[in-house]
């Protein structure tokens, strides 16, 4: 489903899918959407029309979908249940679209591959629950059910880098998704009842960690405001931070069940929380009129 970002109205349905949706991207340009789903499939998606360009077929449920930081993506990664990450060209084969269906005229045909590039064959020791692919395009980061955060460099297919968490990964978002960006930004994951915040232009290096009294399913970070959101497990609250003192500034309640997702709007002014009990709301993070709020 696509919904505004700033009001939160529904656009539009992506149809097809026919198992529980694990994963949802947009790229940096919103020209292009990727899926991962239960029906052991990922889908690429024209946003503007809602037609499905491009069917990943795999072996197992796949539950993370990511594309490059850049404009107009030619390629996406896919892991999932299956224990690989995979990268599929976009470009091979393509959809069958005739200039008559790219302007609305009849329905698109999409393309269907099983066959993707296998990066890291056989190292992941359980389900991957996230690819972030890093502003440098050669680098790809994946976290896994091993509790294993693991950085790959593309142009080897090797690991460069890894990191073992005592828990189990929730979350793991970059903080920035502009193509432009000249700053690498930062990796947060959450882990059990810590925050691991990573330098993302340092494969593998750790800025720092946070730990809490309460456990936490996701976490997200502005580096702009120096300021960053936790989503809870056992309270469903929401907590604003200052990065740099580790202090609350703020508890915002709402949720119903765990928050297993969190992720700042590119330009740092709102962010978004995703629960178990349905929902995704939308919270305030600047101080003056913003969309909707006032």
């Amino acid at each position: 489903m696509l919904r505004d970002g700033i009001t939160g109205d529904w656009i539009g349905t992506f149809i097809g899918h026919k198992g529980a949706v694990w994963s949802a991207r947009l790229s940096s340009d919103a020209k292009i959407a990727a899926t991962g789903s239960a029906d052991f499939s990922a889908r690429v998606w024209d946003p503007q029309t809602g037609e499905c360009l491009h069917i990943l077929n795999h072996d197992h449920i796949v539950r993370a979908v990511a594309f490059p930081i850049q404009d107009n993506p030619q390629c996406v990664a896919t892991g999932g249940q299956d224990k690989k990450l995979k990268i599929f060209d976009l470009t091979r084969g393509g959809s069958a679209a005739s200039p008559a269906q790219a302007n609305g005229g009849s329905p698109v045909t999409p393309s269907t591959t099983s066959e993707g590039l296998e990066i890291g064959v056989g190292q992941h020791g359980g389900s991957i629950k996230s690819i972030v692919w890093n502003v440098d395009y050669n680098i790809l980061t994946t976290a896994c059910e091993d509790k294993t955060i693991r950085w790959w460099d593309l142009r080897t297919q090797n690991m460069i880098a890894s990191f073992r968490t005592e828990r189990d990964i929730g979350s793991c978002e970059l903080s920035t998704n502009k193509a432009e960006d000249s700053d690498p930004g930062i990796l947060s994951v959450a882990a059990g009842n810590s925050c691991f915040f990573f330098d993302a232009g340092r494969p593998g290096e750790l800025i720092k960690q946070v730990n809490f009294d309460h456990d936490v399913a996701s976490v997200a970070i502005n580096p702009a405001s120096g300021r960053f959101v936790t989503g809870g497990v056992k309270d469903t609250w929401v907590r604003v931070w200052d990065f740099a003192q580790e202090k609350q500034l703020e508890v915002l309640k709402g949720h119903h069940g765990p928050i297993w997702t969190a992720a700042f709007s590119p330009d740092g002014k709102i962010y978004a929380t995703g629960s178990e009990d349905g929902t995704i709301k939308l919270w305030k993070a600047c101080k003056e009129p913003y969309g909707l709020w006032r």
